[in-house]
């Protein structure tokens, strides 16, 4: 029977190039000559950890981020930004999560998104994934363009398109 997987994923080499981008931005950027940015990325955690002098470089480093994940072809919905915090050195301090995988009420919700449509497949959840069989492709291809025009708050993938 004819199958894929709906999952949420980021490309961590692409990830990877993007925050190296981002650093090379701030190193050529006028404005933040001689402020004490940094900005790293733990690949192990998914986290990006950026530091700055002050509030307006905080929300400048969060557009040339969104902006440098734009460039590599990253959904910058998979980010969660967290309140920038002050550091004891006159200084803010932002972490950014990138989500990844479908946690549970995103999948529930997905499926019963699935069966509301009234079209001729099953959707079953599988860990961080929703799996999706039908009889025909025309029905799958179906599925998958009504799940790219709806807005759930995370980027999609469609893997293992079997026939």
């Amino acid at each position: 029977m004819p199958s894929f997987d709906v999952v949420s994923e980021v490309d961590g080499q692409e990830l990877d190039n993007a925050v190296n981008i981002l650093k090379k931005e701030i190193e050529n950027r006028y404005d933040f000559k001689g402020s004490n940015t940094t900005v790293e990325l733990n690949k192990k955690d998914k986290k990006i950890h950026m530091v700055t002098n002050d509030d307006m470089k905080i929300k400048a480093l969060r557009e040339m981020l969104i902006g440098a994940l734009i460039k590599r072809s990253i959904d910058p919905d998979c980010l969660d930004f967290k309140d920038p915090e002050p550091t004891g050195n006159r200084q803010f301090k932002r972490d950014v999560i990138v989500k990844e995988g479908l946690d549970k009420e995103v999948s529930k919700k997905i499926v019963k998104m699935i069966k509301d449509s009234k079209l001729k497949v099953q959707a079953s959840i599988m860990d961080d994934k929703v799996r999706v069989q039908g009889k025909k492709i025309d029905d799958l291809q179906e599925v998958i363009q009504f799940l790219k025009t709806s807005e759930l708050g995370i980027p999609l993938q469609y893997v293992n398109m079997k026939s």
